[in-house]
């Protein structure tokens, strides 16, 4: 008992560190602070596993690296949709293939509301997004940065960064099409 005690409190004696690594990968405490409690709580219950290759802290490290992606990829999945028929190609120029815009009072749209009452829509529509995609959407088409820059900064393939935005723009339609509609 007195072992698995001595343990537990080198484990959460980590926290710290643990919380400072989740911060890097997140900008949200909370949900930081709820993945090192995730990895204490794995750690403890795995504790057989730990075979001392590793230095404790790395071991840890690697159990919260691997919920923090385990997260994204909840995050992400949550709004994939594998039609992708809906763009003309995937160029860093793609618009709506005609046949599929959106439908409703999308074309009554510039008409009915001005300059800032679309802005702050689309805003809200992008708030809603996920953190990871809204950054890329917004480094791509509000910053024009580069690919590869964006790439690097959210560390993803320039591939997974064209997914990601090909999902972000399948969302932001359907959010954009139900303001318009109520």
């Amino acid at each position: 008992m007195k072992e698995s005690l001595d343990t537990t409190k080198m484990i959460t004696g980590n926290a710290d560190y643990l919380l400072a690594f989740a911060m890097t990968k997140l900008s949200d405490r909370e949900l930081a602070k709820d993945l090192v409690q995730d990895t204490f709580v794995s750690a403890i219950q795995n504790l057989d596993g730990f075979k001392g290759e590793s230095a404790l802290r790395t071991w840890l490290t690697s159990i919260l690296n691997r919920k923090i992606i385990d997260h994204w990829r909840k995050a992400e999945t949550r709004f994939t949709d594998p039609i992708s028929h809906f763009f003309k190609g995937e160029s860093e120029n793609s618009h709506w293939i005609d046949s599929k815009q959106p439908q409703g009072k999308i074309p009554d749209f510039e008409l009915k509301m001005d300059r800032q009452e679309r802005q702050n829509a689309l805003q809200e529509c992008i708030d809603k997004l996920p953190m990871k995609w809204s950054g890329i959407l917004t480094s791509k088409y509000l910053k024009e940065e580069k690919t590869e820059f964006i790439s690097k900064n959210f560390d993803v393939t320039p591939s997974n960064m064209w997914v990601i935005l090909h999902r972000a723009k399948l969302v932001l339609r359907e959010c954009l099409e139900q303001k318009l509609n109520d």
